[in-house]
């Protein structure tokens, strides 16, 4: 028996797909297989989607009756892509064993470009690089010819999007800190689009990675039997690798990606969607940055509650999505657990005057430690909210919600821990209860705390959970790492600014002295 046929047979599809993929992926490393496999498993999906809508032309039924099963319109109007002959699914099988299969599917994904302008510049053409064997290449096409995914052709986009997602977070597994750049974990990105509760408006994402958050708001809305058209999303991301991830993750999941945008320089020194107001707002920015171009921003619109410190990139973060939130936003952002007590840089300057000038923070959550992949410092969620008075919800303005979650979840290895279903539940319900309304909310002494701001000033504006609920919180207040980065940031920026003033002075007293 094969490698490929010893998967275990009560495993779900797409862990079996990913052990078999595993075998064959021989000496190429994770980070680049990760481009064969996620690029077959998308060139799957758009020729199963291109294949069932041409079977109903070709059978010219009812509204169908008369059309032209090779008319790019007709697909076009459904919103499906086109995929020429050379590039559908039955003729790369038809060729799998080829030595030169490689080329040919590079040159598929060439064609479909060619004929899908919104495909553009987003797929991976690798095939045929010279490391890639033909025969595992081969053996790849024949594992994505499953007889699992025929029996659910059905439901195609479903399966190969849960095979695709599942796939996203297994190599930012073995990819480990380069990987975790372009994959927030589902548990966590799921925790908040549940606290958040996404049914309609724009989503908005800055920092967008792979597009988790646009994906679990989708899933979310068609969970509790919403209207997925009702939600708009928009992104911007800086790394093209993982923008071309984003596009394919969304197109697989039928979710429009005409408003996610990429560009080089960032969403501080080049925002691509300026005048965007939106409804919700869900990140995962990344943390304590240090180059985020701060000096050249200085006096910048977006800093209304304070200039964040050049060295540390996390509170311009809040006050960018700030900036884009709408009358009555919301958004739920993970940021360091540094943010939570800083005082560097004038940094608790602005966190005060989110709480006190802003009335802008509606709820923190101090989450587990070993959830994320690329860093080992420890995390919080933030959620913030523009219209804490009335609205849909209870007037929450005298007070913050606190919920401290570092004793749940469950470790699945020494590295990584991961949140349940009904951790994911208990966090959420919290939130609502205590949010909402007719909600049934108490306190409960060492997970759970509504503090009035009284409390808050009283504690210097820390918004340390652990402070709040009744649980020793030494180990959230000094992370070593973190701090080290931070001084050592904070240092560099201060020589910068000390060797600039020294040489305007250098040149004001040679203007005295000729």
């Amino acid at each position: 028996m094969s490698k490929v046929a010893k998967v275990i047979a009560d495993e779900s599809l797409e862990k079996k797909l990913w052990k078999a993929a595993d075998t064959l992926r021989k000496n190429i490393d994770a980070g680049e297989y990760k481009h064969v496999a996620m690029g077959l498993i998308f060139l799957r999906y758009i020729s199963d989607a291109f294949e069932k809508h041409y079977e109903k032309l070709k059978a010219g039924k009812g509204e169908f009756k008369g059309a032209d099963p090779e008319d790019r319109d007709e697909y076009k109007a459904e919103n499906v892509f086109f995929v020429p002959q050379t590039a559908r699914w039955p003729y790369l099988v038809a060729n799998a064993t080829k030595p030169q299969i490689g080329v040919m599917i590079d040159a598929a994904l060439d064609a479909i470009e060619e004929e899908n302008h919104s495909l553009k510049g987003v797929l991976p053409k690798v095939f045929g690089r010279p490391n890639i064997d033909p025969a595992s290449l081969g053996g790849l096409i024949n594992l994505f010819t499953n007889a699992d995914m025929e029996v659910t052709k059905e439901r195609n986009g479903d399966v190969l999007g849960m095979v695709f997602e599942y796939f996203l977070g297994e190599f930012a597994l073995a990819e480990g800190k380069k990987g975790g750049q372009f994959y927030t974990p589902r548990y966590v990105v799921e925790l908040m689009v549940n606290m958040l509760e996404p049914y309609k408006g724009r989503v908005f994402d800055p920092c967008c990675g792979s597009g988790g958050m646009f994906v679990q708001s989708e899933k979310f809305v068609k969970e509790h039997q919403g209207r997925v058209n009702d939600i708009s999303i928009y992104g911007q991301e800086s790394n093209q690798t993982t923008w071309r991830l984003c596009k394919m993750n969304l197109a697989i999941r039928h979710i429009s990606s005409d408003q996610v945008r990429w560009n080089n320089e960032g969403s501080f020194l080049n925002d691509a969607h300026k005048d965007l107001k939106a409804d919700y707002i869900l990140a995962n920015p990344p943390f304590n940055v240090s180059d985020w171009s701060g000096e050249l921003l200085r006096s910048d619109g977006r800093w209304q509650y304070g200039t964040p410190p050049p060295g540390n990139a996390n509170f311009a973060w809040l006050q960018h999505f700030i900036y884009h939130l709408a009358p009555s936003g919301q958004a739920g952002i993970v940021l360091a657990k540094g943010a939570l007590t800083s005082k560097s840089g004038g940094e608790d300057q602005i966190r005060k005057a989110l709480i006190e000038d802003g009335n802008l923070i509606d709820c923190i959550v101090n989450l587990p430690a070993k959830l994320f992949l690329n860093t080992q410092i420890p995390a919080a969620l933030w959620f913030l909210s523009r219209n804490r008075k009335n609205g849909k919800f209870r007037n929450r303005s005298g007070e913050i919600l606190f919920i401290d979650a570092r004793n749940l979840g469950k470790l699945i290895n020494r590295r990584n821990r991961v949140l349940t279903r009904d951790d994911i539940k208990t966090i959420a319900d919290t939130y609502h209860n205590w949010r909402n309304p007719n909600g049934s909310y108490e306190d409960i002494k060492g997970f759970c705390c509504s503090a009035p701001l009284a409390r808050v000033k009283e504690l210097d504006y820390v918004l340390t959970p652990g402070r709040y609920v009744g649980l020793p919180d030494e180990e959230d207040d000094f992370d070593f790492k973190e701090r080290f980065a931070t001084l050592k940031a904070e240092f560099e920026a201060q020589l910068k600014e000390e060797t600039k003033l020294n040489k305007a002075i250098a040149e004001n007293l040679a203007k005295v002295l000729v």
